[in-house]
């Protein structure tokens, strides 16, 4: 039994060399050219986008207010809910006003008796002085007195027009269509005109602000003019909308307009856009990110990314000659597709570039090349957007490219 134990340990060791043996692997003599994988330089028609975040906010935004100080009596409304234009949304105790409006009423009637007996004193008057049994200068008396009493008539006339607006000013009513919101006082409290007892806000469409900058403007501003001449409802619906979940809006919006002025504290100006909101899923105060087409740019030539290396601010790619040996070429870089990068100049479609294996290789160095494939979610397209560079400071305000 213990002979045993040697055989199986020879066994073992040459087991383990021919193992050993079948794992090495041949390696390439120690001057032959770097392996590089390179691809064309492609070459696609792209639309350029912009981002920016926006604040959305209702297309029309009404206070409400009372016309007259009084007792809340009554809400009318759900806070949160929709309500119609006319749509009654408070009402304050009518009794006072009410009580005016009679007062009112009674004083015109009597305002009434006071002209209607002054005029017939200017009627008998007008027979007497004809026949000299009163003079002129009574007959031109009376006459101002009618005219004294009829103008009395007409001011409460005017404090019972007032009084029935004051009572109707009771019900309080709602001068859009949209939804309002909370209600700051509670039945029962004094309310008065400085005090704002909601907001409605129509949200459909809703409206969302960011600002532009001004260089950003000042490049765009032919094409925003353009589109702002544009009637609203032939713009063209080139906004989309990220949520702040991540998850893009399911409807497309229209620019609307750019303010006024600059502000000076930041040099950019705030621009606006629509998107509709039939469902009422926005709603104001939401953060979103607006993204939209700002130009198209034709024939651009298009490198991944991972090409292009930056010396000193300078952009270069590593371009392999038909020679397969490296040339150090410098480039422009412009706006961002997806992630490649437009190269402006410098750079040819066509022209082979190295993707893997930058870092083994210098001006002149030949290389072996294989194909380097783009990944599918990578290729350029028509319909890939590309993104101003830097993204988050060039929102889109302009109209679409041709």
């Amino acid at each position: 039994m213990k002979q045993i134990y040697p055989c199986i340990f020879i066994v073992a060791c040459l087991v383990a060399l021919w193992l050993t043996g079948c794992g090495k692997k041949e390696t390439p003599p120690p001057d032959a050219p770097p392996v590089v994988l390179v691809m064309a330089a492609a070459q696609a028609d792209v639309p350029i986008f912009s981002e920016a975040i926006a604040t959305l906010d209702g297309y029309v935004n009404t206070q409400i207010h009372s016309q007259v100080s009084g007792y809340l009596l009554k809400q009318a409304y759900q806070e949160g809910s929709v309500v119609k234009q006319g749509d009654l949304l408070f009402e304050i105790d009518p009794k006072p006003f009410q009580a005016d409006l009679d007062k009112a009423q009674a004083d015109l009637a009597n305002k009434q008796a006071q002209q209607l007996r002054t005029k017939q004193d200017l009627d008998r008057y007008a027979a007497l002085v004809k026949t000299g049994a009163v003079s002129q200068q009574e007959y031109q008396s009376q006459v101002q007195n009618n005219l004294s009493a009829q103008a009395d008539v007409d001011a409460a006339q005017a404090n019972v027009t007032t009084a029935k607006i004051n009572l109707g000013y009771t019900k309080i009513t709602s001068p859009i269509a949209g939804v309002a919101g909370k209600a700051n006082p509670g039945v029962g409290d004094l309310i008065s005109p400085s005090l704002t007892l909601t907001t409605v806000s129509t949200v459909d469409p809703i409206q969302a602000d960011f600002t532009v900058p001004e260089q950003f403007y000042l490049k765009n501003a032919e094409r925003i003019v353009a589109l702002a001449d544009m009637p609203m409802e032939e713009r063209p619906e080139n906004f989309e909308m990220i949520l702040a979940d991540g998850t893009p809006y399911a409807r497309k919006g229209r620019f609307y307009y750019v303010n006024r002025q600059i502000q000076t504290a930041t040099g950019a100006i705030t621009a606006y856009a629509l998107f509709p909101n039939p469902d009422r899923v926005l709603r104001p105060g939401q953060y979103v990110k607006l993204r939209g087409i700002t130009q198209h740019i034709n024939d651009a030539v298009l490198v991944p990314q991972r090409c292009v290396t930056q010396l000193q601010g300078i952009s270069q790619v590593m371009v392999v000659r038909p020679d397969n040996t490296v040339e150090v070429r410098n480039v422009t870089t412009g706006d961002q597709a997806g992630s490649l990068w437009i190269i402006t100049s410098g750079l040819k479609a066509g022209e082979r570039v190295i993707v893997e294996g930058i870092q083994k290789v210098q001006e002149g160095t030949l290389v072996t090349p294989e194909s380097y494939v783009l990944p599918a979610d990578e290729l350029p397209s028509t319909n890939a957007p590309a993104t101003n560079s830097p993204a988050t400071n060039a929102p889109a305000s302009a109209p679409p490219g041709n």
